[in-house]
This record gives structure tokens, sequence and C-alpha cells, in this order.
């Protein structure tokens, strides 16, 4: 008897044991799963397929991983996804977007990626140049934008003052953009030698980097202004060669901006990593707009000044925006917001004639008068 029911107790731990050892390899693939079991001497078991982590992450991060949250409509972007949608033939969907309510726009509308570019600080700090933005407001962007775009890769923009003075700078900004800010990968502008040594060396450190070269914004003192860029042999030529230095340099896609068809088509032709165009033609691989600019967000002078001419505007947004500010003006001026459709809640008769009877007692007869005045209003008269 001892024996038998040593026996038993034996066999109860091999079962634990062998339930344990499922639940950790639940995350792994059939196969591991399949020859665990027949070393455990047990019959192959059918798993269900690991859930999709549900909760933004970097590309870096194993797809088989669960994370808490909603579950992303669509697979996130990674490096490789938009790698193997350039080389499908594919175009890509750049957009930009500032903060959680654009980051679940673009997330919503399937957008490839989502760009936390400097240009907040024309579109949304005001400014009439992206220089004036900081590090640290760029984190706040890429922060804001994490938390709304769980499906599109994440890139964000390196501000001006950021990382032209080393590459130990430059490591030191980009590992911000990531680890504090949530973003997959960094943009740099220009493709000087000193740029390109910069890509190279956040390349070297891990760092997923998108160049950007024809108009780069943060240089506009030296290049006299927003200006197109590689309209003349030289320029053109530079443009190109530029180009190529970054992808060498181990850039996973280069933005186009503000130069002609044919040497964006040069360009695209010429490297073999996807090119982003803006202002660029129809040549590029694919193409990027200012969230602001193409929904037509803003009506206001400062906006329309900075707007450039190459911009599709896709709705007029702004305009929905000031109509409906409008008739809220409109309606709390005449008293017809919020009214009782909007004011939901109440208190009951018996505690409503308990406050009644206190603020007389303390001679608040006029709030006293408010509240059965109410009372009568919310009863229909009676």
């Amino acid at each position: 008897a001892r024996a038998d029911m040593a026996l038993r107790r034996a066999a109860q731990r091999l079962q634990g044991v062998a339930a344990s050892l499922t639940r950790r390899e639940m995350g792994l693939d059939a196969t591991r799963i399949a020859v665990a079991s027949s070393l455990r001497g047990l019959p192959p078991r059918e798993f269900p397929a690991p859930r999709a982590h549900q909760r933004r992450g970097m590309s870096h991060r194993p797809e088989d991983t669960v994370y808490g949250g909603p579950r992303p409509s669509e697979p996130r972007m990674t490096l490789k996804r938009l790698r193997a949608k350039y080389d499908a033939g594919e175009r890509i969907s750049v957009v930009t977007a500032y903060d959680y309510p654009s980051a679940v726009h673009v997330d919503m509308a399937g957008i490839d990626v989502a760009l936390v570019g400097d240009s907040a600080a024309m579109v949304v700090h005001g400014h009439d140049t992206t220089l004036p933005i900081t590090l640290d407001e760029m984190l706040s962007h890429c922060k804001a934008v994490s938390r709304g775009a769980t499906r599109p890769l994440l890139v964000g923009d390196l501000p001006f003052g950021s990382y032209e003075q080393s590459s130990a700078q430059a490591i030191d900004a980009a590992t911000r953009m990531l680890k504090e800010g949530g973003m997959d990968a960094v943009k740099l502008e220009g493709g000087s030698p000193s740029r390109v040594q910069t890509a190279k060396a956040l390349v070297d450190s891990g760092i997923a980097v998108m160049g950007h070269v024809g108009l780069t914004p943060q240089s506009i003192s030296v290049l006299g202004g927003f200006r197109p860029q590689g309209r003349s042999f030289e320029t053109a030529a530079q443009v190109v060669e530029r180009a190529m230095e970054l992808e060498r340099a181990g850039c996973f896609a280069v933005v186009v901006e503000c130069v002609p068809r044919t040497v964006a088509a040069a360009v695209t032709a010429a490297v073999s990593v996807p090119t982003i165009g803006i202002g660029a033609g129809d040549a590029t691989s694919g193409q990027v707009l200012v969230y602001h600019d193409l929904l037509g967000f803003m009506q206001h002078p400062h906006h329309a000044k900075v707007t450039p001419k190459f911009c599709k505007q896709y709705a007029n947004v702004g305009e929905v925006i000031t109509g409906a500010l409008e008739r809220f003006k409109t309606e709390v001026e005449s008293g017809e917001f919020p009214g009782m459709s909007y004011s939901p809640y109440r208190v009951s008769d018996e505690d409503s004639n308990r406050l009644v009877r206190l603020l007389e007692q303390k001679g608040l007869d006029a709030a006293a008068e408010a509240v059965l005045d109410l009372r009568y209003r919310e009863d229909g008269g009676k």
C-alpha cells in the first residue's frame, strides 16, 4: 500500500512538472512543443498560436511576446516588413504625427510610417522654422505618439542641435529617442561627410536611421531659406551622391525633399533602399506629408505662410473646427448649451429637500430658491 501511494505521489509530481513545462512552452513554435512533448513521452498536442503582442513595442522586440492592452488590428510595421513592401514594388505611405490624437488617426488609416517630425516646431509650436524645437520637446511628442500608434513604424526626427557636435552626442540623443520616446528609428538631415559619419556611428550602435537629402530645413541659414534643391547639374549630382553615401552608411531609407522629379528618379534608381518623396514627384518609393497640411488643419495666416505649394489638401478640417467652435460660442451665449440634454446628473428629491432646508437654515435663501427653481424646470414645470 505504501509503495502504491508513493507511486501515485510521484506520478502527480511528474504531471505537475509536465504542466509547468507546457505552460512555459506556449510561446514557442509548434515544432519545439512537439519535440518537448515527445521527450516527455506525451502524445503530441495542438496548442493555440501565441497571441501577437498587444502594445506598442520597438521593431526589434520579438513578435511573439505578449503585452497588455488592445490588440492591433494588423501586424505592426517593422523594418523587415517595410523592406518586403519595397522589394515587392509597393508604395510606402508616411505621415507626420505629433500627439496622441494624430497618432491614433494615422494608425487607424493604416499608414506605414508615422514620422514624429521636427516640423512640430512650426505646425504645433508656431515657429517660423524647425530650428527652435529642443530634444526634450521632441521626446514629449514622441512619447505621446508611441502611446497612440500601435501599428506603424515610428521614426523620430533628431532636432537641430542634438547631433551635430559629435557622434557621441548623436548616439546619446538617438538612444533617448528609442528608450524614452518609444521610437523604432531616428531621422537625421543632410548628406555631408560629417552627417554620413554620424549616420554610420548610429547604425553601428544598433540604431536604425532614415536619411534626408535635398531641402534640409535645419540648414536654411546655409541654404538661404526654404528653397528647392538639385536644379543645377552640380547640385543634382550632389543630391544623388549624398543619398548613395547615406545608403552606404547603413540608412534603411532616405527622404528626398523639394527636388525636381528627374533628380528624385535618379536617386531612387541609384540606391537600393526606399526613397520617401516630399515635393519630389512620383518616382520615389513612397510619399510623406505633414499631418496638418494634408488635412487642411489651420486657416491662420501663419500656417498659410508656411504651407508648401506641393502639398495636396485632402480635407478642410480647419474650417470644420472653426465652425464648430463658433457654434459652441453662439449656444453658450444664448443659453442653448448645455440645456437639459447635456446636464445628466441629478440629486434625489429627498436629498434635494434636505439641501434646501440646510441652505435656508444658513440664511442662503437665494441658493435655496435656485435649487427649487431648477427642480421645477427638471420636473417639466410641475
